[in-house]
């Protein structure tokens, strides 16, 4: 059954106006200030309005309505009565209660005094409403029902959300907005079902962070601790839990109150895609008995998962079927789907012995995972009351989503998402590295096709998800409020509700942009040379991207009121800033690496450089642990260096660097942008710096002289053309490069290809000289022009997108590795054969060269999420016949392994430019779900045979990991 938003309404149109700083991510507040027509006093001058509940609802409804009494008084410093007398006397009240349940709301709607026709039997849903005189002596209420249990919890947090106290208020320290009164609107607001029916998540991988810290903190994993994460699920409306698993943790076992607090509270319990029927994999090592082999030990298994049934049978569960290996690995090779469909029959059989009800019943859940879903694409099948819960690559691409056929299946579907992951190509689990931009892309495919029983995240420690944990599940609720184009507007409400509307778009841009650097490349994979440290000022470019933030996240901690500095830590400064030591320690690393090869005396200042930094993260994170008088100890304690493989090692080992030591006198050196050699090489030729074309305007070229010797020496600079500019005509080197820009007078260059050399004189030391080319277009050109035997161009800068067939071409700024991507919409469009009048994207090219050319394409790294061909696209240059390429998302393997290490799929095909000049490169729709994100044309690709002999031709596209900055525009 599928669960939508029904209604989202507020009758007081003025609302939209006089949104607090601290509003809700709703869509209108239902705080409004004092003398407001018609507002309710909450809490004024007089006695705060006391809050009601009959005492035969819920228990989670009358625990959440005492949360409700804290939260005003932590707002007001005054706390109001809380009853469950069905005697209510005071001239303002708060009447709370579940339709059905509670006698004190089901007396009002008898009365005709509330109207619940639009949310009686629906699930989680629930209304507020302003009723004036609902019962004698009563002059004015605010009413609170639900739906249902979770839909009266929903409704009570939601007026805690409100009045100004953060679901983040325990879990990140956020101050809760102080205010002397409280004024409520008028009207009526009524929230329907979500559209997910379970929104959750998983704690896993939580060891040393999570785990140090429960056992200081509560001393196990156990009801103390079950309460506090409870609470923050029902105030974020999650509802669905997966518990920490790692041995040996057990939540049934470890504490008999954790599964009834969780049923009080309506938290809906489950097991990992591992543990069957709510057992905990570590209680096989406790209690079973032989092999975990069901061909061999199918009695005990059978017992075992019988007792578990026994002991879970009167709390709401999703029961996960099926098996896999003895702790979480693949079963064994001959391992057959009969077998498996035996499993899943015996364990519904368990299910409906058990609980004497038919196993329809019971929410049950499959987990295609790994090879489980290799298994059912094969052929094996569960019953159709069954959610196939789908599962991403565990780097965030969804690997399959329901079929037309598969939607038709009465259990549904669902989602197992992750933002951390142990396994390859290497453990994410120390920061966040998932932007709300690529959940949004994956999560609207699930929601598009149907995949909306449950969606469950993988949040690690949970902390420091914060951000995307909340935004997985409010987009969960209602994605249709949320749609591409509003997520600045999420980042920035969310902001302004913890920190204020004065800092929320600072704070929000600050978050989207570290965790758009850190999903580049995750710091676990980072190595030395990931960034090019020679090729389009990569490396530089990347630390100042980093830089700025730091600088930006440093000036607003300084601003904000010293309340918020303990919870602008945790979400913000720490995040940005540990990011960005661990970015400039590698590049460190690697230019101490580069300049020790290079014979550079300054290699020795990169090796110390590397060392701060890596004392600084440490410090960092004490930082972090003595946050609250240690209140965070333990946390941001996860393994980040030294990684080797995909596991992490046993202890952060900084990268090897390497000391150099100084020739006697002075000796004179040169690198050049665009080449990892260190000159003077004997016999090589004059070294050439990259093309300057005169579209790049102001862009220079430079060359760094250094020391290979202990004593310094002085430099001059001089240039055989007139138009060539240097920034230092003469100066001396000691111990430190010396950068040289070279740029140009284009007033003064002629029309054309040409050259210039600059040469470096250091006397004694040596000399050095360099070449320039240049290139001055004399004719009129239009679009990317080439320069440098390349163009490059951002997906979002197309001259044309030509639409057709009910398919549009949906912008998506920021998304991805640089600018942001196009996609195709809607993603449930039928596959299109290209050519004619069919959907495509046209970037018109102005190229100096002829023949072969290579066009690469960045792709995000989305897998075919549907059966049949898998995600395909197309080019053409011109009017050539389109190019179909399929994508490649799991065959070979390295494929995958490559495009979720580096974030992108890189997919190239070849093709012939006629003759130099103008030129429209065409990229055409075939299946949606492909989404493009830069271009980059290589003019000079490599021959497949390079010469064996002599010198090799010169390179087109220079390697980096991002690729070529974007090229000019004609």
């Amino acid at each position: 059954m599928s669960h939508r938003l029904l209604l989202l309404s507020c009758l007081s149109g003025l609302l939209l106006c006089l949104t607090p700083a601290w509003a809700a991510l709703s869509e209108t507040s239902l705080v409004v200030p004092a003398g407001t027509a018609g507002a309710l006093p909450l809490v004024t001058g007089a006695q705060p309005a006391p809050l009601f509940a009959a005492d035969n609802d819920w228990p989670g409804v009358l625990r959440a309505a005492r949360d409700l009494q804290k939260d005003i008084e932590r707002v007001t410093g005054r706390k109001p009565e809380f009853s469950t007398s069905m005697t209510v006397q005071a001239p303002v009240a708060v009447l709370i209660g579940t339709i059905g349940k509670s006698a004190l709301i089901d007396g009002l709607v008898a009365a005709g005094k509330l109207d619940v026709a639009a949310i009686r039997g629906k699930w989680e849903a629930f209304v507020i409403e302003t009723v004036d005189q609902p019962l004698p002596g009563v002059d004015r209420a605010l009413v609170i029902a639900g739906s249902d249990k979770r839909g009266t919890i929903y409704g009570i947090y939601e007026i805690s959300e409100h009045i100004g106290v953060s679901p983040w208020y325990f879990w990140a320290d956020v101050p809760v907005k102080k205010s002397a009164g409280l004024f409520l609107a008028p009207g009526r607001t009524v929230v329907g079902s979500p559209a997910v029916q379970y929104r959750g998540l998983f704690l896993n991988d939580e060891a040393p962070a999570l785990t140090g810290w429960v056992y200081e903190k509560y001393g196990r994993f156990g009801r103390e601790f079950h309460a506090d994460l409870f609470e923050l699920m029902l105030r974020l409306r999650a509802n669905y839990l997966w518990p920490a698993m790692w041995l040996p943790r057990a939540f049934n076992d470890d504490d008999p109150e954790n599964p009834r607090l969780a049923d009080e509270y309506g938290i809906v319990m489950g097991t990992s895609h591992h543990e069957p029927l709510m057992r905990a994999h570590a209680e096989w090592g406790k209690y079973g008995k032989g092999a975990w082999d069901y061909s061999k030990n199918d009695a005990v298994l059978r017992d075992f998962w019988r007792s578990s049934v026994e002991r879970t049978k009167n709390f709401e569960n999703i029961m996960s079927l099926g098996m896999r290996g003895d702790g979480d690995e693949a079963m064994t090779a001959d391992t057959n789907t009969k077998l498996l469909e035996r499993i899943v029959a015996d364990q519904r059989k368990i299910i409906s012995d058990v609980t004497g009800k038919p196993v329809e019943q019971q929410p049950q859940l499959w987990a295609l995972y790994k090879e489980v879903q290799d298994y059912y694409e094969a052929g094996m099948r569960v019953p159709d009351d069954v959610i196939l819960l789908w599962c991403d690559d565990n780097w965030g691409n969804i690997r399959r989503l329901p079929t037309p056929e598969e939607r038709k299946r009465p259990g549904g579907a669902g989602v197992y998402y992750h933002f951390d992951y142990v396994g390859g190509p290497r453990n994410y689990k120390w920061i966040n590295v998932t932007p709300i931009t690529k959940v949004w892309e994956q999560m609207h495919l699930a929601w598009q096709l149907e995949a909306n029983r449950i969606w469950i995240v993988n949040v690690g420690d949970l902390k420091p998800m914060e951000f995307p944990l909340e935004f997985f599940i409010r987009y969960a609720w209602n994605p249709a409020r949320w749609p591409y184009e509003k997520l600045e507007d999420y980042s920035q409400q969310w902001a302004a509700r913890e920190f204020g509307a004065e800092h929320a778009a600072e704070v929000a841009a600050l978050i989207n942009g570290y965790s758009k650097l850190n999903r580049r490349r995750t710091p676990e994979l980072l190595e030395p040379d990931t960034y090019s440290l020679t090729n389009y000022r990569e490396a530089e470019r990347l630390l100042a991207e980093w830089a700025d933030l730091v600088a930006r996240a440093e000036k607003l901690n300084a601003a904000l009121a010293p309340e918020y500095r303990d919870a602008f830590y945790q979400l913000v400064l720490y995040p940005v800033k540990a990011s960005a030591g661990v970015h400039e320690l590698y590049v460190s690393v690697g230019l101490n690496r580069l300049y020790a090869r290079q014979g550079r005396t300054d290699a020795n200042l990169f090796s110390a450089r590397a060392r701060e930094l890596f004392a600084a993260d440490r410090k960092l994170a004490e930082q972090y642990h003595r946050l609250g008088g240690g209140k965070w100890n333990h946390m941001m304690s996860q393994i980040k260096f030294g990684y080797t493989y995909w596991q992490s090692p046993e202890m952060d080992a900084m990268p090897a660097v390497h000391e150099v030591l100084p020739r006697a006198g002075a000796s004179l050196g040169a690198a050049i942008e665009g080449s990892e050699v260190g000159w003077p090489v004997y016999g090589a030729p004059r070294p050439v710096l990259p093309e300057l074309n005169v579209l790049h305007g102001k862009t220079t070229r430079w060359v760094e002289l250094f020391n290979r010797g202990a004593e310094g020496y002085d430099f001059k600079v001089s240039a055989d053309q007139p138009w060539v500019k240097v920034s230092a005509v003469a100066g001396r080197v000691e111990d430190r490069s010396v950068r040289i820009k070279l740029g140009v007078d284009w007033d003064a260059v002629p029309a054309g290809k040409t050259a210039a050399t600059v040469t470096f004189n250091g006397g004694g030391a040596g000399r050095f000289a360099v070449q320039l080319p240049v290139h001055k277009p004399a004719e009129t050109v239009k679009g990317f022009v080439e320069s440098d035997r390349h163009i490059a161009i951002n997906a979002l800068s197309f001259d044309r997108a030509v639409e057709a067939g009910g398919a549009t071409w949906q912008k998506l700024p920021g998304f991805g590795r640089t600018h942001g991507g196009v996609t195709a919409f809607p993603v449930t469009l039928p596959a299109v054969t290209p050519g004619g009048a069919t959907p495509r994207l046209e970037y018109d090219l102005h190229a100096f060269s002829s023949g072969d050319v290579k066009v690469e394409v960045h792709l995000a790294p989305s897998l075919d999420f549907q059966s049949g061909e898998g995600l395909r696209y197309a080019v053409s240059i011109d009017d050539e016949p389109p190019q179909v390429v399929k994508v490649g998302t799991w065959t070979p393997q390295a494929n995958w392994y490559a495009a979720v290490a580096d974030s992108v799929r890189r997919v190239a095909t070849l093709h012939k430019l006629a003759a130099p000049g103008q030129h429209t490169l065409k990229f055409w729709l075939v299946d949606p779900g492909v989404v493009l994100e830069r271009i980059v044309i290589d003019t000079a690709p490599p021959p497949a045979a390079p010469p064996a002999r002599g010198p090799r031709p010169a390179p087109g596209v220079r390697p980096s990991y991002l690729g070529p900055p974007e090229s000019p525009r004609g």
